[in-house]
């Protein structure tokens, strides 16, 4: 059957929740409730803004109105619309609504004795209240509100705190020591609402700004004629301050596939351990954990098919393709969620540097790969895993060990030597997942021209490299035991600034990475030492091996130990790439 033609009708807040049937259900198959203090300030700020512009009620135009944006919906087959986007804005407004509902209602008698309260005002207070409770609660013919039956219900399988939103809506009341979004955001809302009930200046606010939002603030509800059409909509828009993230729009079409062959609840409770597992993960840039996962098996998904292309799709572009070679999402739904899950797992382990699953010299080098500049490491180690694991996920130590030396060294000399050149790691990529060994041959390095541009190059603190480098010496030391990757290490100063001159201050012979609670910006060496050793009471020592044989060997550092620490960490730089069959 086609679908419907699409429904569009501008509404107002209290229009789309006052009509008799309205019942809005967000599925399960969409993700929790996401917003922030942030997103609940702005939309205060922006109502307060709107309905008593220049903080004056007076002056609001009768025909102006505020637009709070689309939402997609779509009937089921119970007659309850199912909110396909506009979750966040939809929960958030109610939350506000319930606590405004919740001063007015438990301030109403004291409201009546209050000389100060005309009865005009207690008109008004009173017509708030009771449409307030049309939006939050379905009402009887005489608008009696049964607050235990509400119009909107979250099944949403991945959120743990949704029965404490629907607590909220029905009793007003949030657990005390609860830290779930729903009873912040409600507990910030009250908060702004007591603060207008007591004040005389901004008392009228209590009525106006609510009345205002519920006839004045304006929706587009997009009601689509079945959940194929809504879901194709959904994969569209963007939640207000709250964009959807790609994997946003690639759970829901796995979920549509799984829905179809009648493994709903299969596909919800493994997508559920599949975003707990990426929440373990390091991520390398400003996505989300989950979005960064798809990326990944991007790479290898482009490499398995060489392509080298150095200009990448966008992740709903790569994964909207449905071809023979691609479908990801739909003909191959299975085998591609498979993947990213068996993919999140290998990453979730390298975060937490699993020595059950890694040996001691992995970890160690999958460490110093964590501060690369550039996340292009992960694609290439996404790429190894996924053409080298073996049947129960494990790889073969050795290669895997020989692997990361050498991209290593390859990521660090190439950002001094060619930096943005990433054409040699996608034809890496394409040769990795042909089941070749690493050896980036088209690029090899003169090892006197490598130490002649680090010898020049400036080592300050705002490029990364200098903090990959800090990184990659920490574990020269054959001593230097494994470090948690989480809390990340500062840069430190050995000799510190105004000490010293400014070419030996920012020298790489001076800087190491070292733990936050003992980086000392302006203490002298001689104090930086005594930290370094664990001399202070109760302050632990470094855990960087280096320092520690630094503190102990020098009582004094000069320029003359940055100098000749800067040439062994050179030297052992090229003799690292040299062994790795990187240099000509």
């Amino acid at each position: 059957m086609p679908d419907k033609k699409l429904n569009i009708n501008q509404k107002t807040v209290l229009q789309l929740f006052d009509d008799s049937d309205a019942f809005f259900m967000i599925p399960d198959y969409q993700r929790p409730y996401a917003w922030t203090d942030e997103e609940c300030s702005t939309l205060w700020e922006d109502l307060c803004a709107f309905a008593c512009p220049d903080e004056d009620y007076e002056k609001f135009n009768q025909d102006d109105e505020y637009f709070l944006g689309s939402i997609v919906i779509f009937r089921n087959d119970e007659g309850k619309f199912e909110v396909i986007d506009g979750q966040q804005r939809l929960i958030t407004l109610l939350l506000m609504l319930r606590a405004f509902y919740k001063v007015i209602n438990d301030n109403f008698k004291d409201f009546r004795t209050d000389s100060n309260i005309t009865p005009d005002m207690i008109e008004m207070l009173e017509t708030v209240r009771r449409d307030i409770a049309k939006v939050i609660w379905q009402t009887d013919e005489f608008g009696k509100p049964d607050t235990s039956s509400l119009k909107i219900d979250s099944l949403v399988a991945t959120d743990d705190d949704r029965e404490e939103m629907m607590n909220i809506l029905r009793n007003g009341i949030a657990a005390p020591k609860s830290k779930s979004k729903y009873a912040r955001n409600y507990r910030f809302y009250l908060e702004k609402i007591k603060e207008l009930r007591n004040d005389k200046h901004r008392f009228s606010w209590l009525i106006y700004i609510p009345i205002r939002t519920l006839n004045k603030c304006i929706l587009f509800p997009i009601e689509a004629g079945n959940q194929k059409s809504a879901l194709r909509i959904f994969s569209t828009l963007n939640d207000r301050g709250k964009p959807l993230s790609d994997s946003d729009v690639f759970k829901a079409k796995l979920y549509k596939e799984y829905s179809s062959r009648g493994q709903k609840e299969i596909f919800i409770a493994r997508w559920k351990d599949f975003e707990e597992t990426c929440g373990k993960i390091i991520v390398t840039g400003k996505s989300t954990p989950v979005d960064d996962i798809f990326m990944r098996y991007m790479h290898y998904v482009r490499a398995s098919k060489g392509i080298r292309d150095t200009s990448t799709d966008k992740l709903r572009e790569f994964y909207g393709r449905d071809d023979e070679k691609f479908s990801l999402l739909r003909r191959n739904y299975a085998q591609t969620f498979n993947d990213v899950i068996t993919l999140a797992d290998f990453w979730r382990d390298v975060t937490a540097l699993d020595s059950l699953r890694f040996s001691d010299r992995v970890l160690k080098r999958l460490f110093v790969l964590h501060y690369m500049p550039t996340n292009m490491w992960t694609f290439l180690v996404s790429v190894y895993f996924m053409t080298n694991k073996k049947p129960d996920g494990t790889l073969n130590e050795k290669k895997f060990y020989v692997f990361l030396q050498k991209i290593t060294g390859f990521l660090l000399v190439s950002r001094i030597m060619i930096p943005g050149n990433t054409t040699p790691f996608y034809n890496e990529m394409v040769n990795i997942a042909s089941g070749l060994d690493v050896t980036f041959s088209a690029y090899r390095f003169n090892a006197m021209e490598v130490r002649n541009r680090m010898e020049n190059f400036d080592f300050n603190d705002s490029r990364k490299i200098t903090k990959a480098l800090a990184a990659w010496q920490v574990f020269q030391n054959d001593a230097q035991e494994i470090i948690p990757l989480e809390p990340k290490l500062d840069t430190e100063h050995i000799y510190p600034r105004g000490k010293i001159d400014t070419k030996h201050f920012e020298s790489l012979g001076n800087k190491s990475l070292i733990e936050s609670r003992i980086n000392l910006r302006g203490a002298d060496y001689s104090e930086k030492r005594k930290y370094y050793l664990g001399l202070i009471p109760r302050k632990k020592c470094t855990k960087i091996r280096e320092l520690i044989d630094i503190a102990d060997e020098k009582e004094y550092f000069t320029g003359h130990d940055i100098e000749q620490r800067e040439r062994e960490i050179i030297q052992g730089f090229i003799r690292f790439i040299t062994d790795n069959g990187l240099t000509k």
